[in-house]
Parts: structure tokens; C-alpha cells; sequence
């Protein structure tokens, strides 16, 4: 049977979908993060299931916000407020309340609920009445004053769960008795990111994950749909950034251009946030200023579109490589990369949704400026509006994105 019949037959099954008397308030939600999952990856490789869901689902193009990486975004996603306001400023950044850098890797600062401002979607339901479960999504592990989701698991926890376990939890979750059951179901796969790293976007390592996932995310589509309230589910497949290509001739090493006795701290991330000692900003900014494939800004003063740069977490100077390009101690390991603009191309996210709330057939346009972006922030809200919720104040907007909606 071939590969098109295939699909047709797929997309005619899901087509099947019915609300039926049902509201939205009786819907539940499962949303899906795969890291790293760039936005054509299913037009470069071979992804049926994504392929399919663009046909009778939605599909995006969605932009994530600045910095471009794991932990800021999966928070901005939960909470609907950029980096810049919901404290991870990076993956790793020096806060100037603690004097300590916190570090996703370090469990000491990671699990610490300070560095985590705003209201995860997880809180915002539970204050209201509603279950939610949550399978590794960044920020579902720490111990807010207001609690945990109602069902999760610690990242660090053993055994570690692999790709199928968490396919295996998240039915598990969505198959508990009705007075049990969370009305939103969050789970994050580290992949397609590990292998676009390794060995960058248009590897046959990286088509061969990008395969793999979505013959996954498809597996666990159809054991929710088989569910006796499978049609009343809305399963949505997003991430947190895309990938770009890197190489050890575009790298400039911040040692040969940063004079040690100019600063205190200094974040080798992308961007790069730099803490200068007292009397040297101006002779730091204008030094780097004159780097070639650098942008450095002053605190307060990254464009408004990038949304970052007032947070106290962020140094006195903020640089930015071009896109493709490294500004660390050391040359990284590995062919991909990300933390660069959302604007860029290479960072978009792909996006796929489909439910008894969402339109069908339908490819949302995307065109730059605030009126209509696609952008992640919008999800919070938009999760809001589907389990039936008032949202906490947040940078998204629910009509920026209404239009995928039924």
C-alpha cells in the first residue's frame, strides 16, 4: 500500500471527528513538545503523520521568542510571558538577587521556584477546579508555593522514562476514570534537538529521529483517539525552537575580545550577557561594536520586537551572533545550534494541532508583525480558552492565534 493511500486513508479517519452536543468546557487537551522540532523538517524528511495532520488538522509555522532555547521557551509556552518576564532569561544566566548562576543541569538552582515568575497553565487550572498531568515539561518539577500539577514526575527521578514509557504515562493519564482524568496532559521528547545537535539539521542522523518522532507522536494520536472519548480530545504537537547549522570556521572566541579584568561575570549562552565592572560599559560596548558578526546592545536597549534586555537576570551588555555563528570561551562540539532570533528562519517552530476545537484543513499564514505572528506566548491563552479558563495577565494573545480555532 502506498505511501499517499496511506495518508488518505488516515486523513479520512480523523475526519471522522465529531463535538457532537458537547462544549468545549467537556474537552480535553494533550499537548506535546518535541525539542529542537524545526519547522520544515517535515517538508525535508520524511514525516507522514505531520504530512497528514497538515491536511486535515492545522498547521503553523510558529515563532518563538527570544532566546531561541530549550528552557525559555518550554516556561514561556506554560506561562504565556516571554523570557524577559518569566525569569529564565536563558538556560543559564547570573542572578544578581542570589549571586548565583543558575543553570538548568544544576539541580541545586534548577528546582529552586525563585527563578520562576508568572503562573505555569498547570496552576492556573488546578486554582480553578480542573486535574492536569504533566509528563518532564520544564517547570512541572518545581515546588511552587501553589503546588505541583496533579500528576507529574521529576526529571531527575529513576528509572528515567524513555520515549515509549511517556507515550505509555500519557495514555495511562488520559485512560483514568472520569473524576480522575486531567483535562490537560503536557509531555515533552528530547528530540529532534539531541541529534540536530550532534549532528546538525540536515544530517541522515537528524531524518532519521525526525522519522522516528513522528511515527511516535502518530502511535500516540491513534491510542487516544481509540479512547471511548477519543473525539473529544484536542492533541496539539509544538516546540521550542528550530536548528541551525554551526562550524568551527564561524566561531569568535570571547577571550581574544574581553578583557578578563574588565568584568565580573559573563554567560557564554547565545546571546551572551556580560555583568561589566564599574567605568568600563562604554569601553566594552564600543569594542565589541566593531567585532564583524556581532550585535551587542546595552541593558534596556535590544529592539522592542526581541521582547528581552530589562530583566535584572540580563547583563549590562547583551551580544548576539549572527545566526550560524558562536561567540563562546571554546569552539562547541557538534554541527547544530540555536538561541538566536525568533525572526530567523531556521528558529521557527512546526506546529500542528487537531480536535474537536480546531478547524480542519487549515494552514494558518504567517507574515511579520505583531498582528500576525504566530508566536508562543499565544499558547497559554489559547490552552485558556480550550479547557475553559480565565487566564492570569500575560504577554500572549488569544486573538492573535484565534483564527486556527472552530
Amino acid at each position: 500500500m502506498g505511501k499517499t493511500f496511506k495518508m488518505l486513508l488516515f486523513a479520512a479517519a480523523v475526519l471522522t471527528l465529531a463535538t457532537g452536543c458537547k462544549t468545549r468546557h467537556d474537552h480535553y487537551t494533550v499537548i506535546i513538545s518535541l525539542d529542537g522540532s524545526r519547522w520544515d523538517y517535515p517538508d525535508m524528511y520524511d514525516m507522514p503523520f505531520f504530512d497528514s495532520l497538515a491536511t486535515v488538522g492545522v498547521k503553523a509555522r510558529m515563532e518563538p521568542s527570544y532566546p531561541a532555547s530549550t528552557f525559555p521557551n518550554h516556561y514561556t509556552m506554560a506561562t504565556g510571558l516571554v523570557p524577559d518576564h518569566n525569569g529564565l532569561v536563558n538556560n543559564s544566566f547570573w542572578c544578581k538577587e542570589t549571586g548565583i548562576r543558575y543553570s538548568m543541569v544544576d539541580s541545586t538552582t534548577r528546582y529552586d521556584p525563585q527563578y520562576y515568575l508568572g503562573e505555569p497553565i498547570w496552576l492556573t487550572a488546578q486554582r480553578q477546579g480542573l486535574k492536569t498531568g504533566n509528563v518532564y515539561w520544564v517547570g512541572s518539577d518545581i515546588p511552587f508555593e501553589a503546588g505541583f500539577p496533579t500528576y507529574y514526575r521529576r526529571w531527575d527521578d529513576q528509572p528515567h522514562w524513555n520515549f515509549d514509557e511517556r507515550v505509555d504515562e500519557i495514555v495511562r493519564l488520559m485512560s483514568l476514570p472520569e473524576d480522575e482524568r486531567p483535562r490537560l496532559v503536557m509531555g515533552y521528547f528530547d528530540e529532534p534537538d539531541h541529534n540536530g545537535h550532534v549532528y546538525g539539521p540536515y544530517a541522515p542522523e537528524t531524518r532519521a529521529v525526525a522519522h522516528q518522532m513522528d511515527s511516535l507522536m502518530h502511535g500516540l494520536y491513534l491510542r487516544l483517539k481509540a479512547l471511548p472519548y477519543g473525539e473529544d480530545i484536542n492533541f496539539i504537537i509544538a516546540g521550542d525552537h528550530g536548528m541551525t547549522e554551526i562550524s568551527t570556521e564561524r566561531f569568535i572566541p570571547w577571550v581574544d575580545v574581553v578583557p578578563q579584568e574588565w568584568i565580573d561575570e559573563i554567560i557564554a549562552t547565545a546571546p551572551t550577557s556580560i555583568f561589566v565592572k564599574e567605568g568600563y560599559v562604554d569601553s566594552l560596548y564600543n569594542r565589541l561594536s566593531q567585532v564583524e558578526h556581532l550585535t551587542v546592545w546595552k541593558h534596556g536597549e535590544v529592539p522592542e520586537e526581541l521582547c528581552y534586555g530589562t530583566s535584572d537576570r540580563l547583563g549590562d551588555l547583551i551580544v548576539a551572533p549572527d545566526l550560524g555563528w558562536q561567540f563562546n570561551p571554546r569552539v562547541r562540539s557538534g554541527y547544530g545550534a540555536h538561541g538566536y532570533s525568533p525572526k530567523e528562519l531556521d528558529m521557527m517552530v512546526a506546529f500542528r494541532a487537531i480536535g474537536p476545537d480546531f478547524k480542519r484543513g487549515y494552514d494558518a499564514p504567517y507574515t511579520e508583525g505583531e498582528a500576525s505572528s504566530f508566536r508562543n506566548i499565544d499558547l497559554y491563552p489559547m490552552l485558556c480558552h480550550l479547557l475553559g479558563i480565565e487566564p492570569a495577565p500575560v504577554d500572549g494573545k488569544l486573538d492573535r492565534i484565534r483564527n486556527i480555532l472552530r
